[in-house]
């Protein structure tokens, strides 16, 4: 499995709603429970969120790869949940 870094911004509407999409996904699919996700708050942590290349938030990088920026979408997250369960 490869790991998740996911930035986002708490008062952010779209993050919100990517966390609950999120979370569905782990309901309906309870082997995506077993993903590393690392989620950082780009407010809190600003220079760590510097060293990665985006403009929007959510954003999700699998192994240092970014595969989603932007709004988010049920079936987006899914696609970044199957490529980190990728061997």
């Amino acid at each position: 499995m490869k790991k998740i870094t996911m930035f986002t911004k708490a008062t952010c509407p779209y993050c919100k709603a990517a966390l609950r999409m999120m979370d569905e996904l782990f309901e309906e699919n309870p082997e995506y429970r077993s993903l590393e996700i690392e989620k950082i708050d780009e407010a809190v942590y600003p220079k760590i969120a510097r060293k990665y290349k985006y403009y929007y938030v959510p954003t999700y990088y699998v192994d240092g790869e970014k595969l989603h920026e932007g709004v988010a979408t049920s079936e987006k997250i899914k696609r970044v949940f199957d490529a980190a369960m990728e061997t």
